[in-house]
């Protein structure tokens, strides 16, 4: 791609990447130890089950409240210059009102049904095994409640939901950029690449895959431990 296209296309979407994270993350992340509450009804013993449903509840609302944005990413981070140079969409915004104007506002909304089985694992795979790697660490006294815990944590919970989530992944991305009538939907896409291409085919690019999870999932959750307990240490103030 750098040879290719250049250094720039390896920061293809990043505008609608930021939007998506923003608006994901404040929902599936910011409100997940509230669902745990709201599933336990205040109660201090929190259940692996109990975490599966808050982790899916919160991965299924974001994806209804964001799916957009994922759309023209996917879209911004696929698309290919046109025969004379000019390229699909000139801009974030841009690729908004295109897909608007010419699939209508549906569009924005297409492949949420993937995209909610995706988020909902994704989230459990992420929120969940951090949560268990992180108690079991503090559990066995391995490590304090502190930055080394919480990058390990982090590194295997990346980890465990790249395994977990490459093949719906792969999937959603390429229903979310076929063209209109390639699939009847999400579970055609999938008989589809099953058949033609064999089961590897829905582990392509599980390192680049990994090495996104991974250090997002060591940014984000170092990040988020860190907030929390400067929030909390602020509240006590």
């Amino acid at each position: 791609m750098v040879r290719t296209e250049g250094a720039r296309s390896l920061y293809n979407g990043l505008v609608a990447g930021l939007q998506r994270q923003m608006s994901f993350a404040s929902v599936r992340i910011g409100l997940y130890d509230s669902m745990k509450q709201f599933y336990t009804r205040g109660s201090d013993h929190v259940s692996i089950g109990t975490r599966l449903l808050a982790g899916c509840t919160t991965g299924a609302m974001a994806v209804i409240v964001a799916q957009p944005t994922d759309v023209v990413k996917v879209r911004f981070q696929a698309q290919v210059r046109l025969t004379d140079g000019s390229s699909r969409y000139s801009g974030t915004m841009d690729a908004y009102k295109t897909i608007a104007r010419n699939e209508g506002f549906r569009g924005l909304w297409k492949g949420t049904v993937p995209n909610i089985t995706r988020n909902a694992v994704v989230n459990c795979a992420e929120l969940v095994t951090y949560d268990l790697i992180k108690d079991l660490i503090l559990k066995y006294d391995l490590m304090t409640d502190n930055l080394p815990c919480h990058f390990t944590a982090a590194f295997s919970a990346g980890f465990c939901t790249t395994i977990v989530a490459s093949p719906i992944d792969v999937v959603k991305t390429r229903f979310m950029n076929s063209v209109a009538g390639q699939y009847s939907g999400a579970l055609n896409c999938t008989l589809t690449m099953l058949t033609k291409e064999g089961p590897t085919a829905f582990y392509k690019g599980f390192v680049p895959s990994f090495l996104r999870l991974g250090s997002w999932n060591i940014v984000m959750f170092v990040s988020y431990e860190q907030v929390k307990r400067a929030m909390m240490r602020a509240h006590q103030n």
